[in-house]
């Protein structure tokens, strides 16, 4: 098992650290953990776009890029995620490990001295951020979020989590809207992240040969000019165990081949102790996680009624999402087989053989998770999100021990909450 440390920096700051020296690469990160608000959705995505364009010491992007260029080729990239109704701010960046560096070398505190630099002293008067950056920046992210029509997959999920969760922040899109992006100005971008600096809890992420306390003082030092502020706990999100009422119905018409037919199920409420994750994690691979779940078997391939057919979970949500291809005139004859699936999972028609095959799949999962070491920067910021620390040795252990009779109880609380469907104009 991977050495897991964590330390609080600051009140509101901390750092954990995974140390080991299987990766000729140490990963960090820096992420501002905001709560997924209309109002400040399209300003926080902006803001590290901005901040990446480059810092007092170097002003554009390719005096950034030498320096990141003597450090052995190194990265840094601005990164926006949402995690349940929490919208995870900040830069990740990849770095030569220092054991495998010429003797004498230390790059992790210059490296962590970049991230430092262009968070707390980005390009402009100290009292702005570059006009031309802004500008540029804000028509990429309005380009970004006028693009995501083009997947029409990604875009029907997208419509479905906003009219599912409407009056819920899980319906915000990570990016904000269009016209929260087009309001945008640079006195409100700088404001916002002013506000951010002072008020975010901030999460430090490091992941290499170092040992933990070379690593806090790195960072410590490279952040000694964060406001010491009293800040904001981590978000939560808020989950609703069960629909509200009847099944809602949606759908929009596109010039469109291939119809969309997403279904939204509220799954019993969110989930953060490991037995319950544990659980749902190798239900969601039985039924449609997996290219031997029941969706992608009987669905698909037995009675081909999609083209795909696969579900997915947001787990501290409670919400679990089944998406696929159909021809139009195939719509209700999916809709039905998705839920005959969901009911045999309901009445533990579920064969050794298929549980088997999932625990597996889950288990090399978790354990592949290992070895890859954006995977593992992913795993511990939903840890640190919903506010557990079980490692995923420890969920894969979980899951070898779940039964049958767990995964019926479990399945029994998913219930159907809307249905959105992308059709063809003369559907």
């Amino acid at each position: 098992m991977l050495p897991i440390t964590e330390r609080v920096l600051a009140p509101g700051v901390v750092l954990r650290a995974v140390q080991t020296k299987k990766f000729k690469t140490s990963m960090l990160g820096v992420t501002f953990l905001e709560p997924l608000r209309e109002e400040t959705a399209s300003l926080n995505a902006l803001l590290p776009k901005v901040l990446r364009r480059g810092t007092q010491a170097h002003p554009d992007m390719e005096s950034l890029s030498a320096a990141l260029d003597d450090l052995y080729g190194g990265g840094i990239e601005p990164i926006i995620r949402k995690k349940g109704e929490v919208q995870c701010v900040g830069f990740w960046g990849s770095f030569l490990d220092d054991a495998f560096v010429p003797e004498g070398s230390r790059i992790l505190e210059s490296a962590a001295g970049l991230f430092g630099e262009i968070i707390l002293r980005p390009a402009g008067d100290g009292k702005s951020f570059v006009p031309a950056y802004v500008e540029s920046e804000k028509a990429n992210l309005i380009d970004k979020i006028r693009s995501e029509i083009n997947d029409k997959l990604q875009y029907s999920l997208a419509r479905l989590r906003r009219l599912m969760c409407q009056g819920e922040a899980y319906g915000i899109d990570k990016l904000g809207s269009e016209a929260q992006a087009q309001a945008i100005t640079g006195e409100a971008l700088y404001a916002r992240y002013r506000e951010m600096l002072e008020t975010a809890p901030i999460y430090l992420y490091y992941c290499g040969s170092a040992d933990i306390d070379r690593v806090e003082a790195a960072f410590r030092k490279a952040f000694a000019d964060l406001p010491q502020t009293q800040r904001q706990p981590v978000p939560e999100t808020i989950s609703v165990a069960e629909p509200k009422g009847e099944v809602r119905r949606f759908a929009d018409s596109m010039d469109v081949t291939q119809g969309k037919l997403t279904m939204g199920f509220r799954v019993g409420g969110g989930f953060r102790d490991m037995e319950t994750v544990a659980r749902f994690f190798l239900l969601n691979a039985i039924y449609g996680g997996s290219t031997n779940s029941k969706l992608f078997l009987n669905v698909r391939e037995k009675l081909s009624l999609c083209y795909f057919a696969s579900s997915s979970l947001a787990m501290n949500k409670g919400v679990m999402l089944v998406y696929s291809g159909v021809e139009f005139a195939n719509f209700q004859k999916a809709e039905n087989e998705i839920l005959a699936q969901l009911e045999a999972c309901q009445k533990g028609e579920i064969t050794p053989e298929e549980l088997e095959s999932a625990r597996r799949s889950v288990v090399g999962s978790l354990r592949s998770s290992l070895d890859a070491q954006g995977r593992l920067e992913e795993y511990w910021l939903n840890r640190f999100v919903t506010g557990t620390s079980y490692t995923p040795e420890e969920l894969a252990a979980e899951i070898e021990k779940v039964t049958l009779a767990e995964l019926v109880e479990a399945a029994r609380k998913i219930r159907l909450d809307s249905v959105y469907t992308l059709r063809g104009k003369e559907g």
